[in-house]
Formats: structure tokens, C-alpha cells, sequence
């Protein structure tokens, strides 16, 4: 005959008393039974973790990630300051951080920095811990009294005394496998840090708890930063490999650019200044973008209309209008659901002549000694747009010492006014350069840049954050 099994009513509890469950070791700070004020002093601790966790989860950028990460431990343990110093990548390493983020501090100037880096590794305690760490080697190391501490080295406790500081706390933060910093070892070392005491004293194993506790999440999310940093840095550095290296030497004409990536390094803004045969130069500018892109993705279209571009430009350059319609045919064939805008300019600086077409993108502005006006480049869609690209040329004469001003649509974003008024800037900005500033073509895009700075938006509450990609390039005819 079966046992029965009591019903699940309210208020009837089960004859079999559980089974209690073994908590891990250091896993449950409050038994069963404990008195009220270890248990209050418990949900205490778990309140404050929790609330930290929660602060370091909202940071966006790894030194974000890093400064909570130091706050967060100076908190738990008592302390004011602090460094975090990451792990150096190993050669051939692509996980590292990048070179100025393995240097943290909190509550030290730059100066202060300065002076514990002249401690030797093998003296100062966080560096220690990374120099060491391997299988059984010390995760903490406390200095309860720099001063009074005889075997430590004379250097440490010279810039110990320098900054204030009488005790000190480091820890390692590690990482677990098959997080983003990869696999391999039973943890993969990050970062170790170090907080400083302006008094003598050390964490009690409560405080030593806690921060461990913290630590072993911070790791992780720390990991993700890092391995996320170093992708952006790859990005940027494979985008600024697809713009020109270095623009063109031609007689009659100087060149200048400036070109501010988005903050995620995979913008779709793209220039490029070509010399053709016969004295000629090809200016060109664009942008381009997709539903959904990744910043990958942007890049890799970035590159093949460039280098499309070059190629028309080469074999059909003093028809600008044939130019871009090759284009648009390429960034049909290849990828369909893509638009780009584009302007490409023939210029002749001999004859002082410029031939330009324009597929959606905004017209360059020519400065001189007595005009500062838009080019009236013929309003067309942008490639990709229409069943058939087509528009017609326009022709520039210009006279000796003019300035033709290609630029992103980034510029006028950074002003956070509706597009008519951003020209209106521009045009205002460039009006007010002096005939030394409209002379050199560079100091005009730096003038320029000045009289739009990047926070304007913020300041008439536009939309414009700071981050979009910003291209110019200019080109002065003598």
C-alpha cells in the first residue's frame, strides 16, 4: 500500500522534515537561527552589495566600470583612495585594454599616479599581486602601517609619506572562464588594486568579505569592458586605415582634413583627395548607412566605396556625374539595401576651374576674399535611393586664394538647429574667419570647428550628444 502524501492546504505543514541544504563556504553570512542583530547586520551587507552591483552594472565605458569599481571597495572597506592597475596583454594578446585605461586612479591626481609608478614592482603591493598570481599565490595583501613597516622597500614608504597615505589594501579582481576574456586557466587574471588608508588600519574579515564578494562581480563585468574596448579600438584603427594616410601634393592647390570618428569607432562617413592625371584633383566626400548595421558592417561598406570611387575616379573623373552613377550601379549590385550620399568634385587648379555632382549629400561651401557662399549643387537623392541615379553638374570658377569646404553632415548636427539654421551658422562661422584664417585651409577647419563646438547642441537642447563623426576637408586654390 502507497504512503500517502499530506494535501497542499494552508495551514496543514508536511510530516517529513526537510532535507537542510549546505551552503557553500562563506555563503551564508546568517544561519538559521542567528540572533536579530547578526541577521539585520546580514540583509544589511546584501543591501549595500546589491546597491553597488546595481551602480557598476549602469556604467558604459570600461574607466567608467574601473572608477565605481575603486569607489565601490573604498566604500566597503573604509578607505579614500585607491588604483586599479590592469593586467599588461601578453604579445600577440588581443583581449588587452588599451594602453591609457591600465592605469586607474581614485581620489590621486595625475601627480599622485605618477609618484607610485616610481614604486619597483616588486615593492608596491598591487603589482606584486600580478607579477605573482599563479596557482596557491596571494589574492590580498595588507601594510596596516607603512610607516612603521621596516621590510618594506624605502621607495614605497617614501611616497607613502609624500601623499599622506599610512596603510594600504590590494586585492586581485580575476575573471572566470568563458567570459569574453576567454578560456584556458581555472581564472584568467584582470586587474589588481590597491586602496589607501590615511590612517593606520586594515579591513576586518567582515569588511575583507564583502569586498571579496564585490570583486568577483566586478571582475566580470570589468572582463566585458575590456574585451568590448579593445573591439571599438580595433574598429577605429581598421577605419582610420580606410581613410587617406596622407592627402596629395598638387601645384596650385593646398589640402587639409579633419575627421572626428564616432565614440564606437564605426562611422560611415568617408573623404578622399585624389591626383589625376594632367594636374588634375578628385575631391569626394560621403556617408553611408543601413538598418541594423553593426559597426563592422559600416566599415566594410565604408571600404568598398572608396575604393569603388577611386576606381571611377580614375578611369572617368572629369565626369563627376558619370562617377557617382558608377557608384550608385556598384552599391546596387552589391548591397541593395544600402544608401550613401556622395560628392564628387573634378577640379583643374590650373584653370581654377571645379566640376562638381551631388547625390543627397550637402553642398560644399566656397570661401573667399569676397563671397562665402553654398555651391548650388543640383538637389538628388542619395544612392540607392531611386530605380536610376541621376543629376547634373555644376561648374565653379574660382578665383585666386578661394577655399571649396566639403564637409559631413555631423558639422551642421553639432550646431542642434533645424538644417536651414546649421547652414546659416556655418556660413556665419566661416564669413567671420580673417583673411589669415581663410589663407591656410587647416586654421579655416579649425576656426570653423571652434565656432561649432561639439557641446552646442547640448546648450539649445538639441539632440546632438557629442559622439556623431564629424568630416572636413578643404581645399585652397593659389
Amino acid at each position: 500500500m502507497s504512503t500517502s502524501v499530506p494535501s497542499n492546504v494552508a495551514g496543514i505543514h508536511p510530516t517529513i522534515t526537510p532535507v537542510p541544504q549546505t551552503p557553500p563556504p562563506g555563503d551564508s553570512p546568517a544561519p538559521p537561527g542567528a540572533a536579530p542583530e547578526r541577521l539585520a547586520s546580514w540583509i544589511s551587507d546584501l543591501t549595500a552589495l546589491h546597491d553597488l552591483t546595481e551602480r557598476l552594472a549602469r556604467t558604459s565605458t570600461l574607466r567608467d566600470a574601473l572608477h565605481e569599481t575603486l569607489r565601490a571597495g573604498a566604500h566597503l572597506i573604509g578607505a579614500r583612495r585607491g588604483l586599479i592597475a590592469l593586467r599588461p596583454p601578453a604579445p600577440g594578446d588581443r583581449e588587452g585594454p588599451t594602453a591609457p585605461d591600465r592605469l586607474t586612479g581614485y581620489g590621486l591626481t595625475p601627480a599622485d599616479l605618477g609618484q607610485l609608478e616610481t614604486v619597483p614592482p616588486a615593492a608596491a603591493p598591487h603589482t606584486r599581486l600580478l607579477d605573482g598570481a599563479g596557482d596557491g599565490a596571494a589574492t590580498e595583501l595588507t601594510h596596516p602601517d607603512l610607516a612603521a613597516d621596516d621590510t618594506l622597500d624605502p621607495r614605497l614608504r617614501d611616497v607613502a609619506r609624500l601623499l599622506g597615505c599610512a596603510a594600504g589594501h590590494a586585492a586581485l579582481l580575476t575573471a572566470e572562464p568563458g567570459t569574453s576574456t576567454g578560456t584556458g586557466s581555472a581564472h584568467r587574471l584582470l586587474a589588481a588594486a590597491l586602496w589607501l588608508y590615511d590612517e593606520a588600519a586594515e579591513p576586518d574579515q567582515r569588511q575583507r568579505e564583502l569586498l571579496t564578494r564585490y570583486l568577483r562581480h566586478a571582475a566580470q563585468h570589468l572582463a566585458h569592458h575590456a574585451a568590448l574596448a579593445t573591439a571599438r579600438a580595433e574598429l577605429a584603427t581598421l577605419r582610420e586605415g580606410l581613410l587617406p594616410g596622407r592627402l596629395p601634393y598638387l601645384p596650385g592647390v593646398t589640402l587639409a582634413a579633419h575627421h572626428r570618428p564616432q565614440s564606437a569607432g564605426g562611422g560611415g562617413d568617408f573623404y578622399d583627395a585624389l591626383a589625376l592625371p594632367d594636374g588634375a584633383l578628385g575631391l569626394a566626400i560621403g556617408s553611408t548607412a543601413a538598418a541594423g548595421d553593426t559597426g563592422a558592417a559600416t566599415v566594410a561598406a565604408v571600404g568598398r566605396l572608396r575604393a569603388g570611387l577611386r576606381a571611377y575616379a580614375v578611369m572617368e573623373g572629369e565626369d563627376p556625374v558619370a562617377v557617382l552613377s558608377d557608384l550608385e550601379l556598384l552599391l546596387r549590385l552589391t548591397e541593395p539595401a544600402r544608401s550613401a550620399t556622395a560628392l564628387y568634385g573634378f577640379a583643374e587648379p590650373a584653370a581654377g576651374k571645379l566640376v562638381l555632382a551631388s547625390a543627397g549629400h550637402p553642398p560644399p561651401l566656397v570661401v573667399g576674399e569676397h563671397r562665402t557662399e553654398f555651391a548650388d549643387t543640383t538637389l538628388s537623392a542619395p544612392l540607392g535611393m531611386l530605380a536610376c541615379w541621376e543629376a547634373p553638374s555644376v561648374e565653379i570658377d574660382l578665383a585666386q586664394g578661394e577655399t571649396v569646404l566639403l564637409y559631413s553632415a555631423g558639422l551642421l548636427h553639432r550646431t542642434g538647429e533645424p538644417r536651414d539654421r546649421a547652414f546659416a551658422r556655418l556660413q556665419s562661422a566661416a564669413r567671420a574667419a580673417t583673411p589669415r584664417v581663410r589663407a591656410d585651409p587647416q586654421a579655416l577647419i579649425d576656426h570653423i570647428l571652434r565656432a561649432l563646438p561639439a557641446g552646442a547642441a547640448a546648450e539649445a537642447g538639441g539632440p546632438y550628444d557629442g559622439r556623431e563623426e564629424t568630416v572636413l576637408l578643404a581645399a585652397r586654390f593659389h
